[in-house]
């Protein structure tokens, strides 16, 4: 609360008459308010739709702000105003309210839990963002639970420092809730409380519409080939511990993967979460886009803040270049909207101070926005291309494997053989193609099986051979090659 209350006292100090306190938690933004209002030896009022200034006569907005220009000095707190800026008098009346307060001691502080301000308005309001709760907020809620059922408290020293900051990114009412349910289920704080925070968090990731929460099964054992690859993120594998910090390393802030469409981008970023055991977040940037004016950027903002509260984290970004593709063109028909998120969060890549790791693929370099592939954005750029005869080896034994058959009963030199220019993903393909005809046949799955499979699959590199010279091309001077075996 501290941050939020010094700088609302500022503004307050500097005669901001409208001011636009952005919180998802109402009640916390009381307490800023009644902080600051004691604190400058002012009064506090508040105004609901419901319930006015506390007098009927005062529910409609527009009455509202009619009263504060009659009432005495004070601070007069409005909340949930966004819904009324779709009405021009109510936009007039407080455009109307910063010139008739700018000398006064009398602030309208307008708290809502969406950032979304008319544009006859911006020049006229002081935005102030109330942080989620820090871990000296946490600490007094845990420390209020440990007071009133110190019998049921079983949590060590160690235990509650990791409950404090796996619980960053929840509001006070979120955590009281965790603590709360746990309570009433074990009848305890415990251990379960770690399994009720991630399930918390995870229904918060849902309710964004635009985060997707993964528990990864791959492992960087299941990608075939990618030895470069494979050997950066190994050396990067505890980049995230305090041990790291001490060594005077920063943590790492991301790889983009250009290549071939199929070649293991999408299991890389799977792989890599579970490598270095941190949760794994996918952002479909095609979500972010709402009707609602000014809805697509709070979405943006919601949505990265989530991924800083589970950092240290892995957020995967899967074909960027569809997101944020026609980021000119949208400045003239949508209202300049994907520029604006593009412009966020491409913002937020290169000044994020938590540990989010970010992996974004793309196939497509001729889409991507020439900011987005400088540097700073991203650790490493690699190149993914199709695999080589002994990568193919690789990946064939990986998928048999996976399908509960020897690799030792298979001709795997002569099927890597015919497969050249065959993507990762289409060596899978007709491998499942191949078991569906042993299954047919009702017999074992056999090398001659797989072998007609091949012959019957045109692989990319044939339908798409002048967009992956192209792609091999650019990449020859732009990026990193993610495998040893590569030759362009």
């Amino acid at each position: 609360m501290a941050s939020c209350a010094e700088e609302l006292e500022t503004v307050i100090r500097a005669r901001f008459p409208l001011i636009y306190l952005f919180t998802f938690e109402e009640e916390r933004s009381k307490e800023c308010a009644v902080y600051v209002a004691n604190k400058l030896s002012r009064s506090v009022n508040f105004w609901t739709r419901t319930q006015g200034f506390g007098d009927s006569s005062t529910r409609d907005p527009i009455s509202a702000i009619d009263y504060v220009f009659k009432a005495s000095p004070g601070i007069y707190v409005m909340f949930d105003p966004h819904p009324y800026f779709r009405e021009p008098m109510f936009v007039r009346k407080l455009k109307d309210a910063y010139f008739a307060l700018k000398k006064s001691k009398k602030n309208i502080v307008l708290v809502s839990s969406v950032l979304q301000i008319p544009l006859e308005l911006e020049k006229y309001v002081k935005v102030i963002e109330q942080d989620l709760p820090g871990r000296e907020d946490l600490e007094e809620v845990l420390g209020i639970f440990k007071d009133a059922y110190g019998d049921a408290y079983f949590l060590e020293r160690g235990q509650e420092a990791r409950l404090l900051s796996m619980a960053r990114g929840l509001t006070v009412q979120e955590f009281e809730g965790v603590l709360s349910k746990v309570l009433v289920s074990n009848r305890r704080i415990d251990e379960k409380v770690f399994d009720e925070l991630l399930k918390e968090k995870k229904e918060i990731i849902r309710k964004t519409g635009v985060l997707e929460y993964f528990d990864p099964e791959e492992s960087l054992e299941d990608v075939g080939g990618l030895d470069l690859l494979k050997e950066w993120l190994a050396k990067r594998n505890r980049a995230f511990t305090e041990e790291a910090r001490k060594f005077g390393l920063p943590e790492p802030k991301g790889v983009l993967l250009v290549g071939v469409q199929g070649c293991g981008k999408s299991l890389v970023a799977k792989a890599i979460a579970r490598y270095w055991n941190l949760p794994l977040l996918k952002l479909d940037p095609g979500r972010l886009f709402s009707g609602v004016v000014g809805a697509s950027e709070e979405r943006a903002r919601r949505a990265l803040n989530l991924a800083e509260s589970l950092a240290p984290a892995v957020l995967w970004i899967d074909e960027i270049e569809k997101g944020f593709s026609g980021i000119e063109s949208s400045r003239y028909s949508d209202a300049g909207t994907a520029s604006r998120v593009y412009g966020y969060i491409i913002t937020w890549m290169q000044e994020r101070k938590a540990p989010v790791f970010i992996v974004a693929t793309a196939n497509d370099v001729g889409m991507l926005p020439p900011e987005l592939v400088r540097k700073g954005r991203f650790d490493e750029i690699f190149f993914v291309d199709l695999p080589s005869c002994e990568e193919r080896k690789e990946i064939f034994r990986i998928h048999l494997k996976k399908r509960h058959r020897n690799p030792e009963n298979f001709d795997i030199d002569y099927l890597a053989e015919i497969t050249e220019g065959f993507s990762g993903a289409e060596i899978e393909q007709v491998i499942i193609d191949a078991l569906y005809e042993a299954f047919y046949r009702g017999r074992a799955l056999k090398t001659s099986d797989i072998a007609y499979a091949i012959e019957d699959t045109i692989p990319i590199s044939q339908t798409m051979a002048e967009r992956i010279s192209s792609l091999r091309k650019w990449a020859k001077f732009r990026a990193r090659p993610a495998s040893s075996s590569y030759d362009f």
